[in-house]
């Protein structure tokens, strides 16, 4: 994954995540509209063959980096409850 910053404000982040496909980036959306403070949280591919997911986040009272890191670091928890779950299958 690569993940390449297009424009930053204190309130909005647009970002390519290179390498990704929409099973990762639709997770990552939902986790974001879970955080509080997250007013749009959406993606979009131009082609759907050789188009990179490109993200807008705008937010009211969070900065987008914050807001990132915490949807990763909720994602992350939520594979590991989830490996945790097949393992004892």
């Amino acid at each position: 994954m690569e993940l390449k910053i297009l424009e930053e404000t204190k309130t909005k982040l647009i970002f390519e995540l290179k390498g990704e496909t929409h099973t990762f980036c639709n997770a990552l959306k939902e986790e974001l509209l879970q955080i509080k403070g997250i007013t749009l949280a959406t993606y979009r591919v131009n082609h759907p063959l050789i188009g990179i997911p490109e993200f807008h986040i705008e937010t009211k009272g969070i900065e987008p980096r914050k807001a990132v890191k915490e949807a990763l670091a909720n994602l992350k928890k939520k594979v590991k409850e989830f490996q945790k779950e097949v393992a004892s299958l």
